[in-house]
């Protein structure tokens, strides 16, 4: 079997990814086409190429028709045989955030990267942040610098260490929504800090002896940035498969954080993910990803848009009682 893909990221890791290492892991996979810089990701095969420059959020021209799950919101024909449409609207809760998992294995990445390079004297906590056009509009969906800024201090005052991933899209193969965010300037989360001044999020982690940007772990690995994406992916991997837990934003980044096997704490607003009932019920496929503790926080974009603000409220609380170092 020939997998041959370039979907979004996250339909990649959940879609993708999953089925080709169940073929792996029966003998049937015989070479996998894909974007640039994914051959980390896929170090079970052998046979990769690296064929496409970009992804694209078209699901059909990225191949996804040709796999077992080809919608990653739900598979309400292997559920029920029945389209979604024709479905009840319990049946259409029961479907929402499942996939069919009779053809779909996650590989073991900690166990395949895990090395002592980036193990640390306190525990680490993973922050993974995004700056993107979603569905066509300007940035919405991400952590502000405020919130950032009471998260830092309030990890690294209570002895933990912090990783902070915010990519700045130069690292990897572009969607759509990222290449329009490239394009338009959105390239820095920028804000004033009482007592600091007007700043990026980037310089904010200067600030802190505990906080550290995953691109200075990756250029201590010897390294420049922007450089190869294999590198950049193969040593992310390595900084994932060594931390403790993740603060994440949901999408993409939030799933891959979901393989590690620790809690991983999610803040929903953009997506279809906030729109359906009962998405994150049981065998909902981002707790599927790996034995961990997932608790998503919803805060609707409908809700931001009609209050101005993001509400990181609950978000903050779950941090506060799940990494509280006790």
């Amino acid at each position: 079997m020939v997998i041959d893909l370039h979907p979004e990221f996250g339909l990649e890791l959940t879609l993708g990814i999953t089925y080709a290492y169940w073929l792996h892991e029966r003998g049937e996979l015989e070479k996998v086409r894909t974007v640039k810089g994914m051959k980390p990701f896929y170090y079970f095969c052998d046979n990769v190429e690296e064929v496409y420059e970009h992804r694209t959020i078209d699901n059909k021209a990225a191949g996804l028709d040709n796999l077992p799950n080809n919608w990653i919101h739900h598979n309400a024909v292997a559920l029920f045989g029945r389209d979604y449409g024709e479905l009840t609207i319990e049946e259409q809760n029961t479907c929402n955030g499942r996939l069919d998992y009779s053809k779909w294995s996650v590989p073991p990445y900690k166990e395949t990267y895990s090395t002592e390079k980036f193990n640390s004297d306190k525990p680490t906590i993973f922050v993974s942040n995004r700056y993107n056009f979603e569905h066509g509009k300007k940035p919405l969906g991400y952590f502000d610098i405020p919130f950032l800024n009471e998260t830092f201090n309030y990890l690294t005052e209570n002895e933990y260490n912090v990783i902070y991933k915010r990519p700045k899209n130069n690292e990897f193969a572009l969607d759509q929504n990222e290449m329009s965010a490239l394009l338009s300037g959105y390239t820095d989360i920028v804000s004033d800090v009482d007592g600091i001044g007007h700043m990026t999020d980037y310089q904010l982690t200067e600030y802190y002896d505990d906080v550290t940007l995953m691109d200075d772990l990756i250029i201590s690995s010897g390294y420049e940035l922007p450089t190869d994406t294999n590198n950049y992916n193969k040593i992310q991997l390595q900084i994932l498969s060594s931390v403790d837990g993740f603060i994440s934003m949901g999408g993409g980044g939030s799933l891959l954080c979901s393989m590690f096997g620790v809690p991983n704490i999610s803040y929903f607003n953009t997506g279809t993910e906030c729109q359906r009932n009962d998405y994150f019920g049981e065998d909902n496929y981002y707790t599927k990803m790996s034995n961990h503790d997932f608790y998503p926080i919803l805060d609707p974009v409908s809700n931001i848009e009609e209050r101005g603000y993001r509400d990181y409220t609950e978000l903050t609380k779950k941090i506060r009682e799940v990494f509280n170092n006790g």
